[in-house]
């Protein structure tokens, strides 16, 4: 029978195969190899929080079904962080959901906001199910380049007021994985008062909320007056808590979009295992100080990293935001693009990273590193790297 798949047909090949065969390679032949390409986090969760799940799992009512909006008070636990992390009021019955992860959640918030005909405007590069999420709900993925040296919304405006059919949703993420862009709170106020002026709705995947360093406290669109009215943002556990495997994630703000999303969740799925959501509230309670502490740790490994590159004569500047470093391949290696690139670092200095052009074609030019290896490692990785760019 000749097989076809409508959903994913048409999906690209996932580029970082070849890479991770290399990678796999290189250490069924012995060699030691530094993985800073996928972002993977190797903090623990907190043992506070580990602790509750593991009480949690041991009473039996918690096996059974739960519910996919979210247990009611983890729902209250999120408003209560918003309220406190952020001065944004939540009504916990009517504007937050639980997902299972952010890419779950933006997966299937884009099934209830756009369908075939409809646009959607998503950034270059891009975690790649920001594209990807509106492609598989049958909509035209539109992508908006993002870089340090253009005013991201005027990109956004200029490529709206330019495009046909108008887009239905403007997808934006920042701290931004990969290229690591901030913004400040007036970048939302002028995405907000578009998004009024033209009817579009927003969404905003603040999935690095609470890694940030160098004083920088990232924003969330909530602050904005009018925001909850034409948007909604997708927050998670996954860095800030290091609760990556837990998949706990929430999508807050507009309640007709969270009652839409609901809706949808009934039919396909009831909820995280409970036991999470039990601990999770905790984290949401209690964590902010290893939040904190989380964030320490990545802060120090950038340090680690970038000082360190920086001294092998690869330029690079600090992010203030994420737990990844983008990094401009440099200039003597320039012609051989990301995946030859990464490659070279794999066999030459025994260190996995992320090529660009996995992340859209305006990655090309660019490495990832992921702060996913402890100081040790990190400065491994930096020794190894100083030996194969010999050109420098």
């Amino acid at each position: 029978m000749d097989f076809q798949f409508r959903r994913i047909d048409n999906l690209p090949p996932y580029v970082f195969a070849e890479v991770n065969q290399r990678k796999m390679e290189a250490r069924r032949a012995g060699d030691d190899v530094v993985d800073l390409g996928f972002g993977n986090p190797d903090v623990p969760s907190a043992p506070f929080v580990v602790d509750k799940l593991v009480e949690a799992a041991r009473n039996p009512r918690n096996h059974r079904y739960s519910v996919s909006r979210g247990l009611p008070n983890l729902r209250k636990a999120v408003a209560e962080r918003y309220q406190r992390r952020f001065g944004v009021s939540i009504d916990p019955d009517t504007e937050v959901i639980s997902t299972i992860g952010a890419k779950e959640g933006l997966s299937h918030l884009m099934w209830v906001l756009v369908q075939p005909g409809d646009a959607a405007i998503v950034p270059t590069p891009s975690y790649p199910i920001h594209i990807y999420a509106a492609s598989m709900a049958g909509a035209e993925a539109r992508m908006a380049p993002i870089d340090s040296e253009s005013d991201y919304f005027e990109v956004l405006e200029r490529m709206f007021k330019n495009s046909w059919p108008q887009p239905k949703v403007i997808v934006v993420s920042f701290p931004h994985n990969p290229t690591t862009h901030c913004v400040e709170i007036d970048f939302f106020e002028k995405l907000v008062a578009f998004a009024h002026d033209h009817g579009v709705i927003l969404v905003h995947d603040f999935a690095y909320a609470d890694i940030a360093f160098d004083g920088y406290v990232p924003p969330s669109m909530l602050q904005v007056p009018g925001a909850k009215e034409v948007g909604v943002e997708l927050y998670t556990l996954t860095k800030g808590h290091s609760m990556a495997g837990w998949r706990m994630g929430f999508l807050v703000g507009n309640p007709e979009i969270i009652a839409a999303l609901a809706k949808l969740k009934s039919y396909l799925d009831y909820g995280t295992f409970q036991p999470i959501q039990i601990a999770s509230i905790i984290a949401l309670n209690e964590g902010d100080d290893y939040v904190s502490e989380v964030n320490e740790v990545y802060r120090v490994r950038r340090d680690v990293l970038v000082d360190g590159l920086n001294r092998t004569g690869w330029k690079i500047e600090k992010p203030r935001g994420t737990m990844f470093v983008w990094a401009p391949i440099p200039d003597p290696y320039a012609e051989m693009g990301s995946l030859d690139f990464a490659i070279h670092l794999i066999d030459h200095a025994k260190v996995a990273v992320s090529p660009g052009m996995g992340f859209g074609p305006t990655g090309e030019g660019f490495v990832r590193f992921a702060l996913v290896e402890n100081e040790h490692r990190t400065r491994q990785a930096v020794a190894g790297i100083r030996k194969a760019l010999d050109r420098l």
